[in-house]
This record gives structure tokens, C-alpha cells and sequence, in this order.
């Protein structure tokens, strides 16, 4: 299900949330200051373009809480709200509910993607 569910999630809408976080990367990037953050949101780019079959364990310190709040408030929410409506349009029929899934998943991590580990 893993591949299968990756090529149909990128081509139903996956490639739109991970150009987000791509768009977020590079406007982080645009600063010294951002460049961390901003690859940070690269790495996550290539989550949401193919998240099935991956795993996303949270943990960090206060840097990364600091970190979080700071992007919670410039670039996390229109991120997380994103992928949380493009989840419950999914999860209308059985079949999108696998991808829903994955979407709630994005809208977690665009929340908090700092301490998170892709496995």
C-alpha cells in the first residue's frame, strides 16, 4: 500500500502541500536567522510529498519549543489549517480516508515540526 498510496497521494494533492512547505522554506530562507528554519521545512517538504509508510516521533527541549512558538505564529497555522481542510475533504468518502489520515498527520506537524523526527 505503501508505494501505491504514495503515487496517488502525490498526484491528488500531496505535490500541493509539499510546494507549501517548499514556499515556506524558501521565505525562511530569505534571512540568515530563517535558514535553519527553513530547512527544517525542506525536510518536511519531502514528508508531505510521500508520507506513507513514515513516522513522525516528537520530542525536543526548550529551543525546540522556542522554536515552535515563533513558527506557529509566522508560517505554522496557514500550513496546519491547510492540510486539516484538505483532511476532512478527504475523509467525505471511505476511500479518502487513508489520505485524510496522512493529512492530519502534515496538520500536526506544520503545528509543532520543531524536536519532530521523520522515521
Amino acid at each position: 500500500m505503501g508505494c501505491l498510496g504514495n503515487i496517488l497521494w502525490f498526484l491528488l494533492g500531496g505535490m500541493w502541500q509539499g510546494l507549501a512547505w517548499c514556499l515556506a522554506g524558501a521565505l525562511w530562507c530569505i534571512t540568515v536567522v530563517g535558514i535553519p528554519i527553513g530547512l527544517q521545512c525542506f525536510k518536511f517538504a519531502g514528508l508531505s510529498f510521500f508520507p506513507f509508510g513514515k513516522e513522525v516521533v516528537y520530542g525536543g527541549g526548550a529551543a525546540s519549543l522556542l522554536l515552535n512558538l515563533v513558527w506557529l505564529l509566522v508560517s505554522g497555522i496557514p500550513l496546519a489549517l491547510a492540510a486539516a481542510l484538505n483532511g476532512l475533504l478527504l475523509c467525505v468518502t471511505v476511500l479518502g480516508i487513508p489520505f485524510g489520515l496522512q493529512c492530519f498527520k502534515l496538520a500536526k506537524l506544520a503545528l509543532m515540526p520543531f524536536g519532530a523526527s521523520v522515521r
